[in-house]
């Protein structure tokens, strides 16, 4: 899929999975997301990773990518119904499945 075309591009999100929340900034470029973790245990984490993404149906994206230590996230999110699953593989081989809210905050300032 060409990742200029990426729909959310330029627009930023909270996900709210209770005991996590972060905000995914996807870039205008289509292909780089910024995430920070600002509620959990991984609180002030933070990286700029590229991403891939997939339209599954309507506004449901499947958006994956690999972080610097080699874990690795996958988000099923429907932005129609505000609800996003994220599956989690962390470095050590731990695997962790949530659902929570998305939430729109605003345009990205960036490229």
């Amino acid at each position: 899929m060409d990742a200029i075309s990426f729909p959310l591009a330029g627009r930023i999100f909270e996900v709210n999975y209770g005991d996590l929340v972060a905000t995914n900034d996807y870039h205008t470029d289509g292909q780089t997301l910024t995430y920070e973790i600002t509620v959990g245990a991984l609180k002030g984490n933070r990286a700029t990773v590229s991403f891939e993404w997939r339209l599954l149906h309507d506004e449901t994206y499947a958006i994956s990518w690999q972080e610097a230590d080699g874990a690795t996230v996958v988000h099923i999110d429907d932005f129609s119904s505000a609800r996003s699953l994220s599956f989690f593989t962390t470095r050590s081989g731990e695997f962790f499945r949530l659902e929570g809210k998305l939430r729109p905050l605003a345009d990205a300032d960036h490229d």
